[in-house]
């Protein structure tokens, strides 16, 4: 760890001078909006957090960038974050290699909707059911966050649905392209500034690119946020959200060079994709309500309480799987602030728990119907910890922060299906995840920090009943320690801002997903793990007062370097120390260029590149390479004091690269590659009225 310790502080040293990393508070929004207003403050911290380790990200403030049917362009401009689109509506998240045990979903990643758990207990996570209207801002934390917010090694999200910026007032938007692709997207604003209500709409539907790949999305979700007094505000939230996508499956090599297009054809003992008719039924439905109150001048409280349904059904090549996932649960902290001349500090103590009764059944798929039962499933997850932090700061330029959390999360298993009824339980306890953070601010415009955290992550409910059928209550929770230097700084009157972030993480029980030979996910403890690496950005904003064309130009640039390995890893006899970890590419660049023009023209365009990544453990085969070029162009122009009109076009793919975005990591059969589509365009019309 000394050695690698060391290479991480030369490559700071050498790079600190050339990249940084991008900030996203500090991200141009060209309506005006600073997207730091517009989001929560993850751990609770005094201040701004300006370095790399959380990232805050507004969609709308890159909404014309893309055609607005995912966020997967919009992740992939942020350093050291990766989302890949295995099919329309199949998306993964990739928080610094946490792609490494989610064939499908978004797993190891905790996640949070008006401060409403959004994971649920089983540790999975619908990211699929949010529209891109469903959240107006996300705060990213990259590394583990366990002692605040509980299991998990890859990461934090926390998102938020309602506008800083409120004001009354609808809208709606329609948008076609290529590939039957349509999108209607309506919101309103509606009440007083006591009492407001943000309300959305979304419906997305795609033929998809590929046969069998057809998708349709419906979207609801309603805020209301209440001020009963000066010193309690209550915010209520329902999300709810219908949805249907086809899924292709992975094609081998000679298959995906063939005909990128196809569907997984059929193989000897099992049907094709379409013949099977693969695809996922979901639906799911979110209600909470979040409670803030002011105690006294030192004291608040803040809790929410939820109850959440998702219903899967899938008809697989395998088999053909049905879900039933009720859950509920509670958090709540109080905090106490205290200031005194130079010096701030804030204490917080908390806790959360969640409770999900979940039912699974596999069947047979005959023709996309299901037949005979071969399992039936009813399972308990628990999961709960309590935690604390104090923050201290002195003269606005120290900062200290010390936490953890003491966690506990039991699982019970029962198969129905066989005679006599048998149960599996495990429970996972007394884990202890501390988290360390000093901050020294040079000045306004500069700062350093040092951070120290452990996470822990037990197998998720994918990962437990994996679509083999095989109960994995064997499987041991993964632990790793991470350590973090970043650095952040603006120059040249604000309008350039830098920041670069060195990072070391070590795993270990590291959960690694399988296949066997028909094809169906299973997973193991692979040993350990070394991730270490480098995140990076610059980012431009310059405003022109007095130009009589342009208002403002915006670049930015960033890079991630990924150097994640196999520090101790034997299967079945193979040693796979030192190897790659697949999945991950090691090198990725990313840029952006804006202009917005006087008369209500804009232009912007967006570059990303992936370098290879290895596809298995035995790093024997690995994608290539691709650059992905995009561009927009619209035009906002306004009748009478009220209402604006938008007008857009734009392309994606530009190069017409062909590439795979969600390969399958370590495939039988060596099916890797999910095609994404080729040069597509979009184009679409916008209302508003305030």
């Amino acid at each position: 760890m000394k050695e690698v310790l060391i290479k991480i502080g030369v490559w700071l040293s050498f790079y600190f001078f050339f990249t940084a990393q991008l900030q996203a508070q500090q991200t141009a929004d060209l309506s005006g909006t600073d997207s730091a207003e517009v989001v929560g403050n993850a751990y609770e911290q005094i201040g701004r957090n300006l370095t790399s380790s959380v990232v805050r990200w507004s969609p709308f403030n890159n909404a014309d960038r893309s055609n607005q049917t995912s966020l997967v362009s919009g992740f992939n401009t942020t350093p050291g974050i990766r989302m890949e689109e295995r099919s329309p509506g199949s998306y993964r998240l990739n928080i610094r290699g946490s792609s490494l045990r989610s064939p499908f979903g978004v797993r190891n990643v905790k996640m949070y909707w008006n401060e409403i758990p959004f994971t649920d207990p089983g540790g999975n996570t619908y990211f699929n059911q949010l529209a891109l209207n469903s959240a107006q801002s996300f705060v990213i934390n990259k590394g583990p966050a366990g002692s605040m917010y509980g299991a998990g090694t890859g990461g934090l999200v926390l998102m938020e649905s309602t506008p800083f910026r409120w004001q009354p007032g609808t809208g709606i938007s329609y948008s076609f392209g290529s590939f039957g692709l349509q999108n209607i997207a309506a919101s309103a604003d509606f009440g007083k500034m006591d009492n407001r209500n943000h309300f959305s709409a979304a419906h997305n539907q795609s033929d998809g690119y590929r046969k069998q790949s057809a998708m349709r999305r419906d979207n609801l979700s309603w805020t209301s946020r209440l001020k009963i007094s000066d010193k309690q505000q209550l915010t209520a939230s329902f999300l709810f959200t219908n949805m249907y996508y086809q899924t292709p499956g992975a094609l081998t090599k000679t298959e995906y060079e063939a005909d990128p297009s196809a569907a997984r054809p059929a193989t000897p003992g099992l049907p094709s994709a379409e013949q099977a008719h693969a695809a996922i039924y979901q639906t799911n439905v979110l209600a909470g309500v979040t409670n803030k109150q002011t105690i006294n001048a030192h004291w608040s409280n803040t809790t929410a309480l939820y109850a959440a349904f998702a219903q899967v059904k899938n008809p697989a090549i395998r088999n053909y799987e049905m879900r039933s996932e009720p859950h509920t649960g509670i958090r709540s902290f109080f905090a106490y602030n205290q200031k005194k001349e130079n010096t701030q500090l804030k204490w917080i103590a908390g806790g959360e728990f969640q409770a999900g009764f979940f039912n699974t059944q596999v069947s047979k798929n005959k023709n996309g119907q299901r037949d005979s039962l071969l399992t039936n499933d009813d399972q308990q997850f628990y999961s709960g910890f309590a935690f604390t932090q104090i923050e201290w700061t002195w003269n606005n330029k120290i900062y200290f922060t010390g936490g953890f959390s003491i966690n506990q999360n039991k699982v019970s298993i029962t198969r129905n299906s066989v005679v006599p009824v048998a149960t599996q339980e495990r429970t996972y306890s007394n884990e202890f995840a501390p988290r360390l953070q000093a901050k020294y601010r040079w000045s306004e415009a500069a700062e350093t920090k040092f951070t120290f955290s452990k996470g822990y992550s037990p197998p998720t409910v994918s990962e437990l009943l994996p679509s083999t059928g095989r109960i994995g209550t064997d499987l041991n929770a993964e632990h790793g320690y991470n350590y973090e230097l970043a650095n952040s700084f603006s120059m040249l009157h604000n309008r350039l801002h830098a920041d670069i972030a060195a990072f070391y993480f070590g795993l270990k029980d590291a959960l690694v997903q399988q296949r066997d030979a028909s094809g169906g996910d299973y997973y193991i403890n692979a040993g350990s793990t070394q991730q270490w690496g480098i995140e990076s950005s610059l980012n431009y904003l310059q405003w022109f007062d007095r130009s009589r064309f342009v208002d403002a130009i915006t670049a930015q640039l960033s890079y991630t370097y990924s150097n994640f390995t196999y520090s101790q890893y034997n299967k079945l006899g193979v040693d796979y120390t030192g190897n790659f970890l697949p999945g991950v590419p090691k090198h990725a660049v990313s840029a952006m260029a804006d202009v917005q023009f006087k008369k209500g023209f804009y232009f912007n365009t967006t570059y990303y590149f992936n370098s290879v990544i290895m596809l298995n453990d035995a790093n024997s085969f690995k994608s290539d390479a691709f650059n992905l070029l995009q561009a927009r162009a619209g035009y906002k122009f306004k009748c009478g004091k009220k209402i604006q009109w938008h007008v857009f076009a734009g392309a994606d793919n530009l190069l017409n690269e062909h590439y795979s975005l969600g390969n399958d990591i370590n495939a039988a059969g060596i099916r890797f590659y999910n095609a994404a589509p080729t040069r597509n365009y979009y184009a679409g019309v916008g209302f508003e009225w305030h």
